[in-house]
């Protein structure tokens, strides 16, 4: 099987297991992921059939919806590639990437590096930010049933790994505990230039929104 085919083949799966997702995890934060990836990869070294399947699988299975479980993606991944009969080497890669793409807060430690991680990781934080961040951040703290903000509860820069997942902060800190610091987390020359812009939308987004929720505006 051609690559062209397994990628195709690997865009029905994904379709067909994330129907339904939560709206900030689904099909269409994979596809963003996928078109972002292959851009930042126009301008960064890199294999470009791991660094589609890795987007294409990464969040097949986002462990904070399997009750914390941080095997299953990797694991449907493989399952899935050995399926087509992908080479073992490729399919070990993207177990890695899927592994450890994610933002875990704390003072997590990511074990595994490579230029194909750094391209799909960076396409995955650009999504945490700008106009779709915001959207993202707010549909999945209404799915959670937080509230939008409460000044009376501050953002937490001191959380545990543990910590961080099993929060129930109102939305608006998600700002200050992830979004705000994915800037400075950027791999690529790209992906931080990318950044930077979607990072200033949130800082005006940010000051629109204290001022509208003191009536100042």
């Amino acid at each position: 099987m051609n690559q062209e085919t397994i990628i195709q083949k690997t865009i029905e799966y994904v379709k067909e297991t994330l129907a339904g997702a939560e709206g900030g995890h689904d099909w269409w934060h994979v596809y963003r992921v996928w078109t972002l990836a292959k851009r930042i990869a126009k301008t960064e070294p890199g294999n470009l059939f791991v660094i589609e399947l890795g987007a294409l699988l990464h969040d097949i299975a986002d462990s904070k919806f399997h009750n914390g479980d941080e095997q299953i993606g990797p694991r449907k991944a493989r399952e899935f590639l050995s399926s087509l009969g992908v080479e073992s080497e490729v399919i070990n890669h993207v177990e890695n990437i899927i592994a450890n793409i994610s933002f875990k807060g704390g003072k997590h430690t990511q074990v595994f590096r490579s230029k194909e991680l750094d391209i799909i990781q960076d396409a995955d934080r650009l999504d945490a930010l700008g106009a779709i961040g915001i959207a993202r951040t707010f549909n999945y703290g209404g799915h959670k049933g937080r509230p939008l903000y409460n000044p009376d509860i501050k953002p937490n820069l001191q959380m545990t790994t543990q910590e961080y997942k099993a929060s129930q902060a109102p939305t608006l800190n998600h700002f200050y505990e992830k979004l705000l610091l994915l800037k400075d987390k950027m791999n690529t020359k790209t992906g931080q230039a990318m950044a930077l812009q979607r990072h200033q939308f949130l800082e005006l987004f940010l000051a629109e929104f204290y001022k509208e929720w003191e009536g100042k505006a």
